[in-house]
C-alpha cells in the first residue's frame, strides 16, 4: 500500500516520480507513481512501510537497511522502526578476545544519514515521524529490464542528469557558505588589526610620556 498523509487528501500535495522495477522482475520497465516519504504518511503495517521505503530506495538509487527498532515495555511488540540507507554509520574495527584488531574488510558504510522513522499510533497505523532525504554519497539507479534497451538508457541518462543537478546544488550550497565564512573571517581580521593598531599606538604614547618625564 502506498502511504497516505494525515490530514492531506490533495493529490497535488504528493510529489510523484516514475519508478523502474527492480532487476529480476518478469515485467519490463513499467512506469508507476511512487511518493516521496514525508512526515505524517501512514501505513497499515510495519511491513507495508518497509515495502514502500524499499521501493522508494530502489527508484532513487540506494539500498535500504532495516535498522534499529524500539519495543513496548508492556508486551515487547515493536512500536517503532528505523529504515536507513545501507551506507548508514561507519565501520568499526573489531578486536578478538586477545585485544588484537581483526583483519580489516571492505565496508560500504559512509556515515549516510538518510532514513525514514515510523512509529505505530494508538489506532494501529504506522506513521512516518521523521524523514531524512539527503545522502552523503552518489546514488546509483538500478538497471531495469526492458525489451526496448534505448528506453532504459534514456532513463539512466535522466537519473544521472538529476544526480548531477543535485551535486551542482550541493556545490553551490557549500561555495556560498565558504564565501560567507571567508567574508566573516576577513571582517574579523580587519577588526583585530584595528584593535592591535590602537593598542600599539597607546603603548607608544605611554613610552613617549615616560621619556619626557
Amino acid at each position: 500500500m502506498i502511504g497516505t498523509r494525515i490530514g492531506d487528501s490533495s493529490q497535488d500535495a504528493s510529489e510523484l516520480v516514475d519508478v523502474n522495477l527492480a532487476a529480476g522482475s518478469d515485467v519490463g520497465c513499467e512506469q508507476r507513481a511512487v511518493e516521496e516519504p514525508c512526515v505524517g504518511m501512514e501505513f497499515d503495517s510495519e511491513d507495508a512501510a518497509k515495502k514502500f521505503y524499499d521501493e522508494y530506495a530502489r527508484h532513487v538509487g540506494f539500498k535500504m537497511r532495516i535498522d534499529q527498532c524500539r519495543r513496548s515495555e508492556v508486551d515487547k511488540n515493536i512500536i517503532s522502526r528505523r529504515l536507513s540507507c545501507n551506507k548508514e554509520g561507519y565501520y568499526t574495527k573489531a578486536k578478538n578476545q586477545f585485544g588484537q584488531t581483526r583483519k580489516q574488510h571492505t565496508s560500504s558504510r559512509q556515515g549516510c544519514n538518510a532514513m525514514m522513522l515510523v512509529r505505530v499510533n494508538k489506532f494501529g497505523k504506522w506513521v512516518v515521524t521523521r524523514f531524512e532525504k539527503e545522502h552523503t554519497h552518489p546514488l546509483v539507479l538500478s538497471a531495469c529490464l526492458s525489451v526496448d534497451e534505448g528506453d532504459c538508457k534514456e532513463k539512466r541518462i535522466q537519473a544521472l542528469t538529476m544526480e548531477l543537478k543535485h551535486q551542482d546544488q550541493l556545490i553551490n550550497f557549500y561555495r556560498e557558505h565558504l564565501n560567507t565564512f571567508l567574508s566573516d573571517l576577513e571582517q574579523q581580521t580587519e577588526v583585530l588589526s584595528t584593535k592591535i593598531e590602537v593598542a600599539v599606538n597607546n603603548v607608544r604614547e605611554m613610552e613617549t610620556k615616560d621619556e619626557k618625564q
